[in-house]
């Protein structure tokens, strides 16, 4: 299937996507830190990133900015992942250029349709 890059600083949630991410065969590659993330997605280019928004040193919104300046991962999809659930950090995040937007506490199912949706 996908490889998929999840960018989150919680462990737990990291774990939880990778297991969500893998029963469906995808290759997931986790990061956990914001700080330093864009040149080892150029290196290790995803077909898809699963980014949390509240991170320390770097938030979401900062790093999917700083993806879409880069000439080598500009175009790959950023499905953001987070516990701002609000409906104006959701357009926020579509308008920083998040393909989609998934609000924690997420299931299985809510994940694996925003990842279809964004792969098809």
């Amino acid at each position: 299937m996908a490889h998929i890059a999840v960018i989150d600083d919680s462990q737990a949630s990291i774990d939880m996507l990778v297991s969500i991410l893998q029963s469906a065969n995808h290759s997931v590659t986790p990061y956990s830190s914001s700080v330093g993330v864009e040149n080892a997605l150029v290196q290790n280019r995803p077909d898809l990133i699963l980014l949390d928004v509240v991170m320390p040193e770097r938030n979401g919104y900062e790093v999917l900015r700083a993806l879409r300046k880069s000439g080598e991962v500009k175009d790959v999809p950023v499905v953001l992942v987070s516990s701002k659930s609000e409906t104006t950090d959701v357009r926020w995040g579509l308008r920083q250029g998040a393909a989609a937007y998934v609000t924690k506490p997420f299931t299985p199912e809510s994940i694996l349709e925003a990842v279809g949706e964004q792969l098809a």
